[in-house]
């Protein structure tokens, strides 16, 4: 009876310690930048890096003035696309949506401007393009003061894995960050593997994949992909727990049901020795 009584403390005991030992393991990999204390930790920043206009993407350029009638030389129309519309009454009856119009960038990292012709657009920044543009206008005497306005149109990341909005995002700022990315994604589930989030990205016809660890605020912060790129692909990989969840049953040796059954088993041996 002393056997058995041991037997079942043994057990009760070995099962809390393996709880607490889980508990602090789990924290461990949750806990996002372990290495940064409040008023206390200060680290180089990669440089912020603006957005770079690249093949096939699309922008939006718009021309003002004092005179509205000769910025409209330079400013492609509204487009307004009609689905469904009928031939008797010109009526949409399946709605309408109504956009400007955009440039697509060729192969060639060039568009076609009105009047200006080809400029090559590729490698610069929205204020490069604007400024450039008002530039030519200016000098040209073509517009005295010309406002010009650059925006993104196409420019997106995706965001997958274990997160908890994974899709496609659009980018309408100068730069964003793997951080902006998560936000815009709803932050890592608890399955995800905060030591391993890949960044997939297509640089001069290859593609590289970067690692970063959110766990480490000096590695986030000093990641060559800390600071993402139009067509940039983030992927959260699921964690241990979440792969032992894809088994049949979820029990093999890495789990901890696993050793609590096997404790259980051997206690039951040692209960019928006894006996």
């Amino acid at each position: 009876m002393r056997f058995k009584y041991f037997s079942e403390i043994t057990f009760l005991l070995l099962f809390i310690v393996m709880c607490l030992l889980s508990s602090c393991s789990t924290a461990k990999k949750v806990v996002y930048f372990q290495d940064l204390r409040p008023g206390e930790s200060e680290m180089e920043i990669t440089r912020s890096l603006d957005i770079t206009v690249q093949p096939e993407d699309k922008i939006s350029i718009l021309v003002n003035s004092r005179d509205p009638k000769l910025t409209d030389l330079f400013n492609l129309p509204i487009v307004s696309r009609q689905i469904g519309v009928s031939l008797r009454n010109g009526l949409s009856s399946a709605g309408s949506s109504q956009g400007i119009a955009g440039y697509t960038v060729d192969s060639s990292g060039e568009i076609d401007f009105p009047v200006l012709g080809k400029i090559h657009v590729a490698g610069m920044k929205r204020t490069e393009i604007a400024s450039y543009i008002k530039n030519k206008l200016i000098d040209s005497n073509l517009v005295k003061d010309p406002v010009v306005t650059v925006e993104f149109m196409n420019l997106c990341i995706s965001v997958l894995g274990e997160v908890n909005n994974p899709g496609r995002f659009s980018i309408d700022r100068d730069h964003i960050t793997i951080l902006d990315a998560l936000s815009m994604a709803g932050d890592l589930t608890v399955y995800g593997c905060r030591e391993k989030v890949l960044v997939l990205r297509q640089e001069e016809g290859k593609q590289r994949v970067y690692g970063i660890d959110l766990t480490s605020g000096e590695q986030v912060y000093s990641s060559p992909a800390y600071n993402l790129r139009q067509n940039d692909v983030v992927y959260v990989e699921p964690n241990g727990t979440k792969a032992r969840q894809s088994t049949v049953n979820g029990n093999n040796v890495r789990s901890t049901s696993f050793w609590i059954s096997l404790a259980s088993l051997l206690t039951s041996v040692a209960v019928l020795i006894v006996k």
